[in-house]
Order: C-alpha cells, then structure tokens, then sequence
C-alpha cells in the first residue's frame, strides 16, 4: 500500500502468513488467519473462527486495541459501491449489541465485491 492510499483511508490486502505470526498471541489454539485488509495504521483481520478489528492509537501507534467479534455476532452487513464522483465503496457491519455499524472504505484498487465475498463466507455459515 502507498502512503497517499493510506492518508486516503483506502484500503489494502495484507499478507495472511505475516499477520499470523503478528497474531501468536492473540488466536487461539488452531485459530489461523485467512484474510486481512489495512486502512492507513488501523486494520481487520478474517480468522477462520472470528473477525478482529485492530485499532493502532496514539502518534507511535504502540497502543493497540484489538476488538473480537464471533462471526455469530454479525447481525447483517452492507455494501455501497462507488459512483461517479465518489469514487469510494463503503463496507458497514453491523454487530449484535452496537447502535451504529463498523464502517470501511474501499478504493477501486481493492475489490469491495472480494471482502464482501469473505464476509458473507463467514457470517452465512
């Protein structure tokens, strides 16, 4: 991902195997990562068993928040494709016990039909 892609809050697929071994001490026994997606420092993560939500604070961003949701969990979720003068498509989940929904935007470098796909995988099990 370049850094004007990040600064624009555009999404990029990141390396599985790397957050894998990033993720040692968070998963669970037998927990793998499959997919992960990055919006400028912040990032989510597909597991084969739930959706982490990872939230880098502060200016150094070595505070990090990691918030867990069970695929259960996922009450619906929504896609808003770009169009002619935004360009940006918009991913919202929305969480069992949350008002407002969790919200991602996506470039046209990355397919917001492909994390939809991931999702839905998971959810509609």
């Amino acid at each position: 991902m370049g850094l004007l892609d990040g600064m624009l809050g555009n999404a990029s697929k990141m390396d599985a195997g790397k957050i894998q071994a990033e993720f040692a001490q968070i998963l669970a026994p037998g927990e793998r990562v499959e997919h992960a997606y990055q919006l400028i420092r912040d990032y989510f993560v597909f597991t084969d068993k739930r959706l982490v939500l990872v939230d880098k604070q502060g200016i150094t961003g070595s505070k990090v928040d990691y918030h867990s949701v069970p695929y259960k969990s996922i009450t619906h979720f929504s896609v808003e494709t770009g169009g002619t003068f935004d360009l940006d498509a918009e991913l919202k989940i929305w969480i069992s016990g949350m008002a407002t929904p969790v919200q991602k935007q996506f470039n046209k470098k990355l397919s917001i039909y492909e994390v939809q796909s991931v999702l839905a995988s998971y959810v509609l099990k």
